[in-house]
C-alpha cells in the first residue's frame, strides 16, 4: 500500500500539487547570487548548507517559500525527520494552503513514529487534500486532463492518510495512543476500508488497558455489522454472559463456534498454531454457550454444548475442569448419577477453584450408593 501511493506520488504530483516555484531569480544581487548557487548545486550536503544560509540572511525574501521547501525534501531524503518538519512547519506557517508540504510533514511523522505527529499532519493533509478533489471541473479543454490528474491524485492521498493513521496505531507501543488514532479515523471516516482494519487494533488496546467497558463498546459496535472476528465473539459473549444477558450470551458464543468451524488458516500462520487458536476459542466458546444454557435450565442444550468442548480444552487443564463441572452438574439434573460421578471425579483431580466442590459433590453421590458402573438392578438381571 505505501509503495502504491509513493508510486502515485512521484508520476503525478509535478502537475497534482501547488508545489513552491522558484521563478526568476537576479543573480546579479547578493540574495539572488546566493539563490543561483543554491538551485544549480548538485551535492545535496552543499545545497542544504546554501539553502539554511538563504534561510538565516533573507528570512523575508518573497523566494522563502522555495527555499524552506527544498529544504524540508533534502533533511526527509537523508531521513532526518525532526529537521524535515521543522522546515515544513516554517513553510506551513507561510503557506497553510501547501498539499505537498502537508504531505511531506506527514511522511516525516511517519519516519520518527511520533503517533500524535502523525495524527496531526494526516488531519491536515486531509484537509487539504479534499479541498483539492472539490475544485471544479476547468471551461478550458486542454486543462481538463491536469484537473483530472490532481483530483484523483487528492482522492488517493486522502485515503492514504487513512491508512497512515491505521499503521502508526498498529506501530504505537502506547494503547491509549492506538485507541486515539482508532478514534481520530472513525470520526473521519467510519466507513474506511482501514477503519475495519482499525477494530481490533482498538479492542486490544482496550483490553491491554484493562478497560473491559471500553473494549465492550468497541466489541458492540463491530459485532452490529461484522460478525468475523472470533476473539471478540468470544469476548462479547463472556461479557454478556456476566451481565446475565444470555440471549447475546449464547447468540456471540454460537457464532463464534461457527466461524471458526469455517474459518480457513489466516496466512502467516503455521497449522500448529491455528490448531491451537481454534482448540482454545472454540473451547471457550463451548463453556460459555453450556454455561449459560445451565443457567437457563435448559439441561439438554448445557449438556450438548459442554460434552463439545472437551475435546478442544484439552491442554487447559483449568477450562477443562470448568467443562467438566458443569457437565457434571447439567447430567446430574438429568437423573444421570453415574455418569455425574464420573465427571465429578474427573474434574476433583484436576487442581482448580473447582476441584473442592467437585470432590465433595463425588462424595455425595458416592454416599447415596451412586457407583460408576452398571447399576445393581442390572446386575442382578445378569445372573438370572
Amino acid at each position: 500500500m505505501i509503495a502504491k501511493f509513493l508510486a502515485v506520488w512521484m508520476t503525478v504530483a509535478a502537475c497534482a500539487l501547488a508545489q513552491q516555484s522558484l521563478g526568476t531569480v537576479d543573480a546579479g544581487t547578493e540574495e539572488g547570487n546566493l539563490l543561483h548557487q543554491a538551485s544549480n548545486e548538485e551535492d545535496a550536503a552543499k545545497k542544504l548548507a546554501l539553502l539554511t544560509d538563504f534561510a538565516g540572511k533573507y528570512a523575508k525574501s518573497e523566494k522563502i517559500g522555495w527555499v524552506w521547501s527544498q529544504i524540508q525534501q533534502l533533511h526527509l531524503k537523508a531521513g532526518q525527520f525532526d529537521k524535515a518538519l521543522e522546515a515544513g512547519e516554517k513553510l506551513a506557517e507561510k503557506d497553510p494552503s501547501d498539499l505537498e508540504c502537508a504531505h511531506n510533514n506527514l511522511k516525516a511523522a511517519e519516519g520518527k513514529k511520533d503517533p500524535d505527529v502523525v495524527k496531526k499532519w494526516a488531519g491536515l493533509t486531509s484537509q487539504l487534500a479534499v479541498k483539492l478533489a472539490a475544485t471544479p471541473k476547468p471551461k478550458e479543454e486542454d486543462e481538463v486532463e491536469a484537473w483530472k490528474q490532481r483530483v484523483d491524485f487528492a482522492k488517493q492521498l486522502n485515503t492514504y492518510t487513512e491508512y497512515s493513521l491505521f499503521a502508526a496505531a498498529v506501530q504505537a507501543p502506547d494503547p491509549r495512543k492506538r485507541i486515539e488514532l482508532a478514534e481520530a479515523l472513525r470520526q473521519r471516516n467510519p466507513q474506511s476500508e482501514y477503519a475495519k482494519k482499525m477494530d481490533p487494533v482498538e479492542f486490544k488496546a482496550y483490553l491491554q488497558l484493562n478497560d473491559r467497558a471500553g473494549a465492550l463498546t468497541t466489541a458492540e459496535r463491530v459485532l452490529a455489522t461484522d460478525q468475523t472476528d472470533e476473539d471478540i465473539l468470544v469476548f462479547a459473549a463472556n461479557a454478556n454472559a456476566e451481565k446475565k444477558d444470555a440471549e447475546k450470551a449464547i447468540q456471540y458464543s454460537n457464532k463464534a463456534i461457527e466461524l471458526l468451524n469455517t474459518k480457513p488458516k489466516p496466512e502467516g500462520v503455521s497449522d500448529a498454531d491455528w490448531t491451537n487458536k481454534k482448540n482454545g476459542t472454540s473451547a471457550v466458546a463451548y463453556f460459555l454457550a453450556g454455561s449459560t444454557y445451565f443457567g437457563q435450565n435448559k439441561l439438554k442444550a448445557a449438556e450438548t454444548a459442554l460434552r463439545a468442548g472437551l475435546a478442544p480444552s484439552e491442554g487447559n487443564e483449568q477450562l477443562k475442569a470448568q467443562i467438566l463441572f458443569y457437565l457434571s452438574l447439567a447430567v446430574h439434573k438429568q437423573g444421570k448419577l453415574p455418569e455425574a460421578l464420573q465427571l465429578s471425579q474427573q474434574c476433583a483431580a484436576i487442581k482448580s477453584p473447582f476441584q473442592a466442590k467437585a470432590a465433595e459433590n463425588a462424595k455425595v453421590l458416592r454416599a447415596q450408593g451412586v457407583t460408576t458402573g452398571a447399576p445393581p438392578a442390572a446386575k442382578k438381571q445378569k445372573k438370572k
